[in-house]
């Protein structure tokens, strides 16, 4: 199979994989952001802080979104220097993140051993106007690569700037959920048939983009309804490309 997926502890589980397995490491991990009070900061979910109140769909929570921002980068370092051993040498990583962890993600991503290599911006087009304010209609992606990148072994020239919407209604299966046109995108910067990682697969946004784009996905969700959805998306997936040419029968 091109994908696999482990629903359990991220941390643990990336134990368990062998080194140089994996040619880019693409996650959406927990922002922890926002709460300007302990309590503001532990009594909400990821539901109250990233769903209106006035949402008619009913995702389930997910955990790991009550750290402050000291536990977040720690936790945060632990995750990437291990996925640094899993990664080729001229690998990359792609980390989301917002405005307010911006900073502890550079720092993250640069304490686990990557050469941090720039900012790409996710621009989302229906983001609510907010009167007498910048509209926030950005998020970001932190981007970086296990020592030097051999461009001729990837020729691929890719845009800085992403701009598509959330996925909405029956599309939208988790809180967090990013386009898959997006995704499909950002996987282009491994190589043709290598292998991409999402530590925080949520509902396996990132592994339907790499199965799309012939890429190879190992994915890792802790929640088990979004392990569930991800495994459904990927089949499908997997369905939806295979050809009568690639099946092999056996007597």
């Amino acid at each position: 199979m091109p994908f696999s997926l482990h629903q359990g502890d991220a941390l643990r589980v990336l134990s368990t994989l062998p080194d140089d397995c994996v040619d880019s490491v693409i996650t959406d991990p927990p922002y922890n952001s926002g709460g300007r009070t302990a309590k503001e900061r532990t009594s909400r979910s990821a539901k109250q802080k990233y769903t209106s109140a006035d949402a008619k769909h009913t995702l389930p929570d997910f955990t790991g979104e009550n750290m402050d921002q000291r536990s977040y980068g720690f936790w945060l370092t632990q995750l990437m220097t291990e996925a640094h051993r899993l990664t080729k040498a001229g690998g990359t990583a792609l980390l989301f993140t917002d405005w307010r962890q911006l900073p502890v993600t550079t720092d993250a991503i640069q304490a686990a051993g990557w050469l941090w290599r720039g900012v790409l911006a996710w621009h989302k087009p229906q983001a609510r106007p907010q009167k007498g304010r910048f509209t926030q209609n950005c998020e970001f992606i932190v981007w970086a690569s296990k020592g030097a990148i051999d461009g001729s072994r990837n020729p691929v020239y890719l845009p800085g700037l992403y701009s598509a919407s959330q996925p909405s209604g029956a599309k939208r299966q988790h809180i967090t959920q990013k386009p898959v046109e997006v995704m499909r995108e950002l996987v282009k910067i491994s190589p043709e048939g290598g292998t991409v990682l999402d530590f925080c697969a949520g509902s396996g946004s990132t592994g339907v983009a790499a199965l799309l784009e012939g890429r190879d996905f190992i994915g890792v969700e802790k929640t088990e309804h979004y392990a569930s959805i991800a495994t459904d998306r990927l089949t499908k997936t997997i369905r939806q490309i295979l050809t009568q040419d690639d099946v092999v029968l056996t007597a």
